[in-house]
């Protein structure tokens, strides 16, 4: 089920703390979601007939695509997977099954679901842990003891003139002050014998077959493991890192596998979101010899898959009828009506992103909650030093990152990055050692760290 009740303006402005312009994808992801929850709120009868209205994001790289999707994906808290549409083929040709798409998707759901089962159970795991390590500090109560412990003690309290009682008495008080000891950390200078779980290590299981059979190593493993169970060692460990590892333990007890594996499956159908990037890259070519099946064969492939239906996992059956695809392309050198008809038909929303030029640029340099000029402010502060970027500074950067798109490859945002890079070498190498701890930033020092590699149009190929 869909956790966001929000708006589509409310999806838009979210979307705008992290992605800088394209209000057309922004706009077109955003009406998806919210039909998502429209869909979940109308009759059932008439909701399974509901289907997404898959997206087809057409732009160069860098200009937010991928980051959209994420996002959108993050705001529901649905499972989230990216795959490369080049990397699939088709049905008897080596490469990945494009069914793997939805089983990769269900292993991320149920370890979603699973880590948020084990934080709402960490408290109660917490507690057992505690209980496990004052064990573990001191010897096992005299009601717990064997019959043979037992006798042995009633001959040494006769002697002592001490009754079971009196002794089971001494030790819950003697636990007590041991739990007090404990709370105000005056034991975490302790050291504990604890046997823990030894992760499993043996030879990798590689199997080259035909295509859905490619999770059959982790079921081979699945069975080896119940044939050999998993081994476990002794380790010495001080007080605070034994309770670590016993509340870690407690926690994936209390989790209920069954429950997380129904819910993980549930969320992947009702909410699930693919991203299918460079799908401009299965398009086939223009061939007098017969249909491209290396290509064309792909989308035959996916084809069932954004239909809909059901596909077999480690977890059981898997529907595919309400997971939202986006699928993403610069269409260079093709365009989406080169799709086979079928799949074009699967993805009736088409958004075109702009190219970002010198003001967007700015704006991403500044704006955004994880701004680059932000990052580097705060990665810099950490060596004590306060770096400074005057407004002029951003600019320069924005308008070479502009230029170097221009005259090599336009990759987009992604020019920043190699920009800031280059122009804080030397600081980022020599800031621990630096006495001068604010460092200004201006459009001289931009122009002056660059001038070379702009100028030199070879050079900024190699190096920008």
């Amino acid at each position: 089920m869909t956790e966001t009740t929000l708006k589509p303006r409310e999806i838009v402005e979210r979307l705008n703390r992290h992605i800088i312009g394209q209000a057309q994808a922004k706009r077109a992801v955003a009406i998806a979601l919210r039909n998502r929850w429209r869909r979940q709120n109308v009759p059932r009868e008439l909701a399974d007939e509901i289907s997404p209205k898959n997206i087809i994001m057409i732009g160069p790289t860098g200009v937010g695509k991928t980051e959209i999707a994420r996002r959108l994906a993050k705001l529901d808290n649905a499972p989230f997977l990216k795959v490369e549409a080049s990397k699939f083929t088709e049905v008897g040709y080596v490469g990945r099954d494009v069914e793997s798409i939805v089983r990769d998707l269900v292993e991320i759901a149920v370890n979603m679901v699973k880590m948020q089962e084990q934080e709402s159970v960490r408290a109660k795991a917490a507690e057992i842990a505690e209980e496990r390590l004052l064990d573990l500090l001191l010897p096992a109560r005299p009601a717990e003891k064997k019959v043979g412990d037992m006798l042995a003690d009633i001959g040494s309290s006769h002697d002592k003139g001490q009754s079971l009682e009196e002794q089971a008495l001494s030790f819950d008080a003697t636990r007590e002050k041991l739990r007090q000891l404990f709370k105000a950390g005056k034991l975490d200078h302790r050291v504990v014998e604890l046997e823990v779980s030894e992760t499993r290590s043996g030879p990798m299981i590689e199997i080259f077959s035909a295509a859905g059979m490619e999770d059959m190593g982790l079921n081979i493993r699945d069975m080896l493991g119940n044939v050999f169970p998993q081994k476990r060692k002794r380790r010495m460990l001080k007080v605070p890192e034994a309770l670590e590892v016993l509340a870690e333990e407690e926690a994936q007890k209390l989790v209920d596998m069954d429950k997380v594996t129904k819910t993980a499956i549930d969320r992947v159908e009702q909410s699930g979101i693919v991203f299918l990037d460079e799908i401009d890259k299965i398009v086939g070519s223009d061939s007098s010899h017969g249909p491209d099946v290396s290509r064309e064969g792909v989308q035959r492939d996916l084809l069932p898959i954004v239909e809909g239906c059901a596909v077999n996992t480690r977890y059981g059956m898997v529907k595919t009828d309400h997971i939202l695809f986006i699928a993403a392309g610069a269409f260079s050198s093709s365009k989406p009506s080169d799709l086979i008809p079928e799949l074009q038909g699967r993805f009736p929303i088409r958004v075109e992103l702009d190219s970002l030029g010198k003001e967007e640029f700015i704006r991403i340099l500044t704006e955004p909650n994880n701004a680059l000029v932000k990052q580097y402010t705060e990665m810099m502060a950490t060596e004590g030093i306060k770096l400074i970027f005057t407004k002029d500074a951003v600019a320069s950067i924005a308008e070479i990152a502009t230029i170097v798109n221009e005259r090599t490859e336009n990759i987009g945002a992604r020019r920043l990055y190699t920009i800031m890079e280059k122009l804080l070498d030397d600081i980022s190498f020599d800031a621990p050692d630096m006495k001068n701890k604010e460092i200004k930033i201006d459009a001289k020092t931009v122009e002056k760290k660059l001038e070379d590699i702009i100028e030199d149009e070879d050079l900024s190929r190699y190096i920008l």
